[in-house]
């Protein structure tokens, strides 16, 4: 397993509450890096897949305890790999406990209520491993670039979402947020591969486009939001993910020391079954 403090090299600082210039550049992490690959794709997916079996295993008790629960948050631009790394990481785990989130764009419902709203009814109950396949931040994220909200809505929305991830963390539930960070190279190859085979057609929309040419807006924005919203009960992670490989077993090694750091165990044995025996 990767030593904790390489994980850390690519933790975004936590929020220093405005004190002193926290700010960081997303520049500083290239894409196309590969610190937690062995170099082979088949020497990783073999890793990855020991990572799924402790997963499943550390999962199980999770689950059987119904105390804890864990929250795994995935950002990133369109193509980034959201869905891929929920595939891959999670091929090895019984579903039982496990629920994903996909978070779309508002219905007039949710948008007629506060901005959190939709979100609270979605995060894990005691017992469940939750991945928020992108998440509130979107809520924060897109409106900006659009130009609809103003540097003090953002920071007002920042603040909220600190405090709504505050409240999570004290009643149990440990967060872990990535950034899944993809070139615009490698984002071009990828939307181009969806228009050029008629099998991924689905997962393409007109609307990446309009996005991609806002993308220097996204990639600022993005920078805000994580150094506005990494704490110490929700830290954000910046995950190089031009490789889709890499990419999956740094998020698999970052959840496994999270769930490993829990130091999570099988309930206790019931004193109603001892000595009792099936005929």
């Amino acid at each position: 397993m990767a030593k904790q403090a390489d994980l850390d090299d690519f933790r975004v600082p936590y929020f220093d509450g405005g004190k002193k210039n926290n700010r960081f550049s997303l520049d500083e992490f290239d894409p196309a890096a590969k610190p937690f690959s062995s170099g082979s794709k088949d020497t990783d997916r073999a890793r990855l897949s020991e990572i799924g079996m402790q997963l499943d295993n550390l999962q199980e008790r999770l689950h059987a305890q119904r105390r804890r629960r864990v929250l795994l948050v995935l950002q990133g631009m369109d193509t980034s790999g959201k869905d891929g790394t929920i595939r891959a990481v999670f091929h090895e785990v019984d579903p039982l406990g496990l629920r994903i989130v996909p978070f779309k764009a508002p219905t007039p419902v949710e948008l007629a209520h506060d901005f959190l709203w939709r979100v609270h009814s979605q995060a894990p109950a005691a017992g469940e491993l939750t991945i928020f396949n992108r998440s509130h931040y979107e809520d924060l994220l897109v409106p900006t670039v659009l130009g609809e909200l103003d540097a003090d809505a953002f920071q007002q929305r920042c603040c909220h979402i600190r405090q709504f991830e505050e409240m999570l963390a004290y009643s149990g539930t440990t967060i872990v947020k990535c950034m899944l960070h993809i070139s615009k190279d490698e984002q071009r190859e990828r939307l181009q591969a969806r228009i050029d085979d008629p099998s991924k057609h689905w997962k393409f929309d007109l609307a990446d486009l309009e996005a991609r040419k806002q993308w220097d807006a996204y990639q600022s924005v993005y920078r805000d939001t994580l150094a506005a919203t990494s704490t110490e009960y929700a830290p954000w992670y910046v995950i190089p993910a031009d490789s889709k490989t890499h990419r999956n077993v740094m998020v698999g090694e970052l959840l496994l020391r999270t769930l490993e750091a829990l130091k999570l165990e099988y309930p206790p044995a019931k004193e109603s079954l001892k000595g009792v025996k099936v005929e």
